[in-house]
């Protein structure tokens, strides 16, 4: 496979990852795209196709805390259900209480604990890749992700309050 098409499949996961971090299909497509041409126009000649993806996430991490710092005060965009990609069947009442109160658990995590649990629970990356990607001790990973579960859990056990954060 070459690098290319290595980098077209990472395409949905970085979607995915860039609507959790910023809220918005469009802001995410966005991110994504600026991720993108960065990456295209720093080719690696000999990469591994396993080592394309960590340098995607890490490149799309670096622009959305770039674009961060040069736009503080942007205003807040909450995360929806508008513009991603359709269920092949609808949630009941219950499950759909449940995804929004998770949409609204991640939301009110700080930025740093977010990241680190959407890259390891939801794209599978072990704790040495995102620690790699991120440039941060395994130490640092692995607390942060405790942080962020234990957060999570207790919001969705109902005995945390999310502390709702901009998004961008």
């Amino acid at each position: 496979m070459t690098t290319h098409a290595a980098i077209e499949q990472t395409i949905p996961s970085l979607r995915r990852f860039a609507r959790a971090l910023l809220g918005t299909a469009q802001d995410a497509d966005d991110l994504v795209h600026d991720a993108l041409v960065d990456a295209l126009a720093r080719p690696r000649l000999g990469m591994a196709d396993q080592q394309v993806r960590p340098w995607l996430f890490a490149i799309l991490r670096n622009r959305f805390l770039s674009d961060r710092r040069r736009a503080k005060h942007r205003a807040t965009t909450p995360l929806d259900d508008s513009g991603g990609p359709a269920a092949a069947v609808r949630p009941g009442q219950e499950a759909g209480l449940q995804m929004r109160d998770l949409t609204i658990g991640l939301a009110g995590l700080p930025v740093e604990q977010r990241e680190i649990l959407l890259l390891v629970t939801v794209e599978g990356f072990t704790y040495a890749e995102v620690a790699a990607m991120l440039d941060l001790p395994l130490g640092t990973v692995m607390s942060r992700l405790s942080r962020a579960r234990d957060r999570l859990n207790d919001f969705m056990d109902g005995t945390a309050r999310p502390r709702l954060r901009s998004v961008s």
